[in-house]
Order: structure tokens, then sequence, then C-alpha cells
């Protein structure tokens, strides 16, 4: 068998290799969103808008993250079937219960916003990569970017990068201009992530 009929052969994961990446995947963003928090820093996406509503009127990231979601799940499950739905639930509920408990458990006595907006969005690109490889997401407009990266064949990673471009205008009523800089340098290392590793066909277990 060639080489390149065994990179196009798909395999299946087992429920405890989903559960590992289901995780590690979350572990990962969550860790990033910490980075970004303590920065001032914000991102694209549900977890954007979190951070928008959570700059803006002081209500806990965590819940907000959660509740955001909650519209999605429909188009997640008509489009993208029950277990993906079912693990972007699991996704998202770990995700809000690590917002909250992650400041308590990792804190930075000195914390460079270069350094938070490059490692921030590089972890947050590697654990949405593994969640997408393991059909799974962190809902909201993940769920329709791998919609579309399925359907039309669209690139994740440039979809997510103009969806996200939206959100970061709107934050310039909320937060100050030199942290949406740098929040747009955090969000062009989660996009860089998702366009180089997350492309149509390369990866094809399911």
């Amino acid at each position: 068998m060639s080489v390149r009929k065994t990179a196009t052969r798909s395999f299946r994961h087992s429920w405890l290799e989903d559960a590992q990446a289901l995780i590690t995947g979350t572990l990962f963003v969550a860790i990033g969103v910490a980075l970004f928090k303590q920065a001032g820093l914000l991102t694209g996406g549900t977890v954007g808008i979190a951070f928008l509503i959570h700059y803006a009127v002081g209500l806990p990231f965590g819940a907000l993250f959660f509740a955001i979601n909650l519209p999605f799940y429909w188009l997640a499950y008509r489009r993208m079937g029950l277990p993906f739905t079912v693990k972007t639930i699991g996704a998202v509920s770990l995700m809000a219960v690590l917002a909250e408990v992650l400041p308590r458990w990792l804190q930075f006595a000195q914390l460079n916003v270069w350094f938070a907006a490059i490692a921030g969005g590089l972890l947050i690109g590697a654990g949405m990569l593994i969640l997408f490889r393991h059909r799974a997401s962190l809902g909201g407009l993940n769920v329709v970017v791998m919609y579309l990266q399925e359907k039309r064949g669209w690139r994740a990673g440039y979809v997510q990068a103009g969806l996200d471009g939206l959100i970061l205008l709107s934050a310039l009523a909320f937060v100050p201009a030199e942290k949406v800089g740098m929040s747009l340098l955090g969000m062009l290392a989660i996009n860089a992530a998702l366009a180089v590793n997350h492309r149509p066909g390369r990866y094809l277990a399911v």
C-alpha cells in the first residue's frame, strides 16, 4: 500500500481517546484564556463575546460563556449530529468551570503582555485543534466554522479570523486601543495554528 493511500485512510477514535482529547483540549484553551484575562486581552468566538460582556458589565466570565453557547446547540445537533453536540456541550461546560477555578490555581506575579498574547494564542489554537480533530468544539462560532469547513471546504482558520476581526472592532468601545492591538496579535496566533494545521482531508480520524 502506498504512503498516499495510507494517509487517506480514516480511523475511528475510541470513547477514551475522545474523553482524553476533550479534557486536554479544553484545558489548553482555559490556560490560554487565563493568560489573556490576566493581561486584559480578549479573543474571538463566543469566548470573545463573553470577554466583551465581562469587561463591560463585570458579570462572571464562566457563566457568560456557558449562557452564550446555549442557542448554538440546536444548530450543532441539526448540522453536525448528536455525538458532536454531546462532546461540545461537555467541552463548553468544562471550559465554564475552568474559567472560574483556574485563577485560584494559576497566578502570575509578573506577566509580559507580549508573552500572554502569543503564548495564550498558541495554547488556545492548539486546544481548539485537538477538539476539532475529535469532532468537538467550544460551541458558538466554532460550530459555524466547523460546519462551513466540512460542508463548503472553507479553511477553518480563515473563517474564524474574519469573524474574530468583527469582535475585535466591537471591543474598541470597552477596551483600550493598545489592549485591542495586543489582542489582535493573540488572535493571529490562534488562527495561524488553525490555518496551518486544520485543513480539509488532512486528518481523517472521527
